[in-house]
């Protein structure tokens, strides 16, 4: 069995479940979702991404958006059992948890520990980190040992 760590910061859409299920053809795949909701900290860099992108509207809702305080469920919670639940229906095994702190020394751990193959950072296009090298997937080369393949998550369907 391939095992696969997949990072992501939003909910899996069934575009992004095909994609990473069938990315070895047959051979069975194992999931270990590590989902990195992206905070508060990182609101002007996805904003000024939206600008950079042409998405208006998107970088206005960045600046203003209302956190949901009242659920007992975080959003990152919700996001993470609908991306296992998706990626168990197409098949694979699939195992998360949040990423609280130190997103990259977690990834190199679980990596180690589950002696994965391969790292997948799924994630919006982020222009700015992008530029600098300070994305996930650049970041996260020198650390893990194994390949890592950056994917574009897909929109919302």
């Amino acid at each position: 069995m391939f095992t696969t760590v997949l990072m992501i910061e939003k909910p899996l859409v069934p575009a992004d479940v095909e994609l990473v299920t069938t990315l070895h053809g047959d051979e069975p795949v194992s999931f270990v979702v590590l989902m990195q909701p992206r905070g508060d900290q990182d609101r002007l860099l996805r904003a000024l991404d939206d600008v950079a992108l042409g998405e208006l509207d998107d970088a206005v809702r960045e600046l203003s958006e209302d956190r949901e305080e009242d659920s007992p469920v975080s959003p990152a919670e919700r996001a993470l059992q609908h991306s296992l639940e998706a990626l168990r229906a197409a098949g694979a095994d699939a195992v998360g948890q949040i990423v609280q702190r130190h997103p990259l020394n977690l990834l190199a751990s679980v990596v180690r520990e589950t002696r994965a193959d391969e790292v997948i950072v799924l994630t919006a296009p982020h222009l700015v980190e992008e530029f600098f090298h300070r994305d996930w997937a650049s970041r996260a080369r020198h650390k893990v040992g194994v390949p890592v393949l950056k994917l574009f998550a897909h929109g919302e369907e």
